[in-house]
């Protein structure tokens, strides 16, 4: 149907690169399938640091992007922010 519509579809994006940057669009999860991916952080939690992204670090990390309303979290850039000591400026 989509080949119907959009005669240019190539099939879903995980595959492809980015071209601004080296991750792949798997690298991308919204909260929710970060949450359930990640049983150690819960939604809630993934809110409120998203909340206070500009004073705890996370927006400069880049592990953010906003698409609209979806909130797209990039989990290698995020654990890396983590390791460097992410949330200990709360």
């Amino acid at each position: 149907l989509t080949e119907l519509i959009n005669p240019r579809y190539n099939g879903p994006l995980k595959s492809q690169k980015l071209k601004s940057e080296d991750s792949t669009m798997s690298d991308y999860a919204t909260i929710k399938q970060f949450t359930e991916h990640h049983n150690a952080f819960n939604h809630g939690g993934m809110r409120h640091l998203i909340f206070h992204e500009k004073t705890n670090g996370l927006k400069e990390s880049g592990a953010i992007i906003r698409v609209g309303r979806k909130i797209l979290i990039n989990e290698p850039k995020f654990f890396s922010w983590l390791e460097n000591g992410g949330v200990s400026c709360l």
